[in-house]
């Protein structure tokens, strides 16, 4: 990509001589001899780089320098004069000035400077525009869903993003989204420039973990050979997601709980406490309570964790959300592997309707994304999904696969369960979920009220 220069300089000559070097060099050249033609390019054109003389007749350059950064605060600057002095040199790179030269110029020093200067707003660009992608893949209406429970979920994480809340607790099944959830929070949050480091509890053992996440003093143990900074550290400022925080071992869960309640730590091997700001946001798809009674998680840690709880529902009582997801991951997959698949036949639907989703959204995607590898057609049909397991009634009407557990079943919360997955489907409208029950919409009232549903 060629390099667009603007050379602002009242004096002919040095004009020309710079224009001729960065030509000679490759690069589109732009001169101009004072700074009301300055700003007339700079309002035509975008420049990488400026060359601007510090005496102008109708200006100086520190003037035009502010008016500049206000437009453009990436293209790199370069102040020249044959008035060097301490004060404005300060001045020209308090104001964003990449550096600045003094006339005579020493051509080679001059694009030393240039090069270096260059590279730094090239790796500038980069770094800004990755961040304006990941703002953007994580941005909340990413996150597909129109069920009114995950609306509900939507408000509530732009609420927890905009707030100072420094801890957070996600829980959910595994597959719900869980991670996506926390990564939602921490890029549309104030702490979005931070890092975001994640780690999983049960990835490493005891010891590492501790180490991971506190860091280690050379000499703390046998493999420390130097001083190593842990992700509280690393990520001063920004966000922590703990995932599986519920498989913690405890002796990790009292370290963590000390950190929460005071905000402060040491390295292992260390002496010095360290002051960091974190958010923290843990998550698990344990039963929580349980496992306080069982012993293996401590009540404390729990409710020092559980601020702001965020409960991410299954995709089974998502409703139409299968739908949805289920077009969109068609899309998604029809093109990275360039398959022209159009259309999705109704019949497919019903069979994921009638699914149990245990993986839930990770689970959905994974079975469309084999299907669309699959499928050799343009439109979807059921026998391209293969699911983890039998359908509980693949016809939608054929019951005879649904087998009573041995321990039996308790009726009256089974058809609560199905009558609250067909209003939740159907988004609240009696008439349609009654159809889906095979039910006249008197019958479901009736239901409604004996399950004190009304």
């Amino acid at each position: 990509m060629t390099v667009r220069v603007l050379i602002i300089e009242d004096e002919k000559l040095i004009r020309w001589s710079l224009r001729q070097k960065f030509e000679a060099h490759g690069y589109h050249v732009t001169d101009v001899a004072n700074g009301a033609e300055a700003l007339k390019a700079l309002d035509a054109g975008v420049y990488d780089l400026v060359m601007l003389d510090y005496k102008l007749p109708d200006t100086t350059g520190l003037d035009l320098l502010r008016t500049l950064r206000e437009t453009d605060v990436d293209v790199v600057v370069i102040m020249m004069t044959a008035y060097s002095s301490v004060e404005t040199a300060v001045d020209a790179i308090k104001l964003g000035a990449y550096d600045y030269i003094t006339k005579p110029f020493d051509m080679d020093a001059v694009f030393r400077t240039v090069n270096k200067a260059l590279e730094t707003t090239k790796l500038r660009r980069e770094v800004r525009e990755l961040r304006r992608h990941i703002h953007h893949e994580y941005d909340i209406h990413r996150i597909i869903g129109q069920d009114p429970c995950m609306l509900d979920l939507f408000e509530t994480i732009d609420r927890v993003a905009k707030s100072g809340a420094s801890t957070v607790f996600l829980r959910g099944d595994s597959g719900t989204g869980k991670d996506l959830v926390a990564r939602v929070i921490h890029y549309n949050s104030d702490r979005a420039p931070r890092p975001f480091m994640n780690i999983t509890c049960t990835a490493l053992s005891e010891t590492l973990l501790e180490s991971e996440l506190f860091g280690h003093e050379k000499g703390a143990f046998t493999d420390a050979k130097m001083t190593k900074k842990g992700l509280f550290e690393l990520a001063d400022g920004g966000t922590i997601f703990l995932d599986e925080v519920g498989d913690m071992p405890l002796g990790l869960q009292a370290k963590l709980l000390r950190f929460l309640e005071e905000r402060t730590f040491r390295r292992v091997g260390g002496t010095q406490e360290i002051s960091v700001d974190v958010r923290i946001i843990a998550a698990t798809n344990r039963d929580i309570e349980h496992a306080i009674e069982e012993g293996s998680f401590r009540s404390d840690l729990m409710f020092r964790l559980n601020v702001i709880p965020i409960d991410l529902p299954p995709l089974r009582e998502r409703g139409d959300d299968i739908r949805l997801l289920t077009k969109h991951f068609v899309a998604k997959f029809a093109k990275e592997f360039r398959k022209h698949i159009t259309d999705v036949d109704e019949s497919v639907f019903k069979r994921l309707y009638t699914y149990g989703w245990p993986g839930n959204v990770r689970e959905l995607r994974n079975v469309i994304e084999r299907a669309v590898l699959l499928c050799k057609s343009d439109r979807m049909a059921p026998d391209d999904i293969a699911l983890g397991r039998v359908d509980d009634a693949p016809s939608g009407t054929d019951m005879n696969g649904i087998l009573l557990p041995p321990g039996g079943v308790d009726l009256r919360e089974l058809e609560n369960h199905l009558i609250r997955q067909a209003l939740a489907r159907t988004h609240n409208n009696q008439t349609q979920a009654a159809k889906l029950l095979h039910l006249s919409r008197d019958a479901l009232r009736y239901r409604l009220e004996k399950l004190g549903l009304l």
